[in-house]
């Protein structure tokens, strides 16, 4: 059983055909794409935990698993370990994970470089202690993804506004404060695979944004290698590893979150047990031929798996996460002849005619590039400046 029935669940339902399981998606938009392409549709919240076991009950499910959805992350927890099947690791330690309030705290108590934060479950709360903050702060939901109702504070006068538009995000009605971490170079959000409590494959990457974005927090491209120095992955490498020996995780695809501040420190941003979305354990297996997204699933149902052993990335890769800045009706996208060569694949989402947002989350992607480049200077060049050679066209 699959939670949720985006876009990003394809390549999961896809290598599961191939090894011949019976795909069960589930969520309650019955329209989502993956729904299209499972074996079977269910209709369910998949953050309604009760409702999603007696499913998969009646349904004698063999494994379920959230994989680019965190709504669902918890959820799927809850029904591995209520039915013995094959798990990521205690609940509790998943909801420590897919909160961001209990997961700075649990950072903080363990000994982790961690922003300083503080949780908040009203605006009134929040608002009291507006002059005790240190800004830039960062607001968010502990609960949403995608980036949203996430805001950047510069000062007091502008917090109320991030407050609101954080709670009206958030599931829990609780959202969090913490000092913003300026990044050196850049941070990273790529897919790791932890095996049996030991970390057999991680990754960086690149992670840009879009400042002139609605959101310019949502990323809107990734490149490998990440611009992290040998010694700043191998210590975070070694921190991921003991947070998640900490929490007793044990086997599955994690979506790892991290940066290195102005003060030299890494830190871990998040650290959720599931694929992340915008392709990128996709994006591991085009560039290191380790099929993450293979070993996870086989993992699920209780299979064994082929060993996933460290690899790096074969060459130069960029994935541009296409999206338009303004509203209107999408007409196509149009590639300069300088970039159709380093192409390796174009997965463009929605039909001319139809109507597209600017860029405020993940939501409104209109479809991602795929690129691989001969040197690092070509791809730093496309990656830092995609506008010069892909154009979005709208009426």
């Amino acid at each position: 059983m699959l939670l949720g029935g985006i876009r990003y669940l394809l390549p999961v339902i896809d290598v599961a055909h191939k090894e011949g399981y019976h795909v069960i998606t589930a969520d309650y938009l019955p329209d989502n794409i993956a729904h299209k392409y499972s074996d079977e549709y269910v209709n369910v919240s998949i953050t309604d935990r009760e409702a999603v076991l007696k499913a998969a009950i009646e349904k004698r499910i063999d494994g379920i698993m959230s994989f680019g959805v965190d709504p669902g992350v918890i959820t799927a927890a809850y029904v591995q370990n209520q039915l013995g099947l094959p798990s990521f690791g205690p609940l509790e330690s998943v909801e420590i994970l897919q909160d961001k309030g209990r997961f700075r705290e649990f950072l903080r108590k363990n000994g982790f470089n961690v922003p300083r934060h503080k949780s908040f479950s009203s605006p009134d709360a929040a608002m009291k202690e507006s002059p005790l903050f240190t800004y830039p702060v960062i607001v968010k939901p502990t609960d949403s993804a995608g980036s949203k109702g996430v805001s950047k504070v510069d000062s007091p006068n502008n917090l109320f506004i991030a407050v609101s538009k954080a709670f009206s995000h958030s599931l829990s009605k609780r959202i969090i404060i913490e000092h913003f971490i300026e990044k050196k170079r850049h941070s990273s959000d790529s897919d790791c695979f932890l095996d049996n409590g030991r970390l057999a494959f991680v990754s960086f990457s690149s992670q840009h944004f879009d400042e002139k974005a609605s959101n310019p927090y949502t990323p809107s491209a990734y490149s490998w290698p990440s611009t992290f120095s040998k010694e700043e992955e191998q210590y975070l490498a070694s921190d991921l590893q003991r947070l998640l020996s900490l929490l007793n995780m044990k086997t599955g695809l994690y979506n790892i979150e991290t940066r290195i501040g102005l003060d030299g420190k890494p830190y871990i941003m998040e650290a959720s047990p599931r694929g992340g979305g915008n392709r990128l354990s996709e994006m591991i297996r085009y560039g290191t031929g380790v099929d993450l997204i293979k070993a996870c699933v086989s993992y699920c149902v209780g299979d064994p798996f082929d060993s996933v052993c460290q690899s790096s990335f074969s060459g130069h890769w960029g994935e541009i996460i296409l999206h338009s800045n303004t509203s209107g009706v999408f007409m196509g996208v149009r590639f300069s002849d300088t970039l159709i060569p380093y192409i390796v694949d174009n997965d463009i989402w929605v039909e001319p005619g139809h109507i597209i947002n600017s860029f405020n989350g993940a939501n409104d992607t209109i479809g991602t590039l795929v690129l691989r480049f001969p040197n690092q200077e070509l791809l730093e060049t496309v990656i830092s400046n995609p506008s010069a050679y892909i154009n979005i066209i709208t009426e």
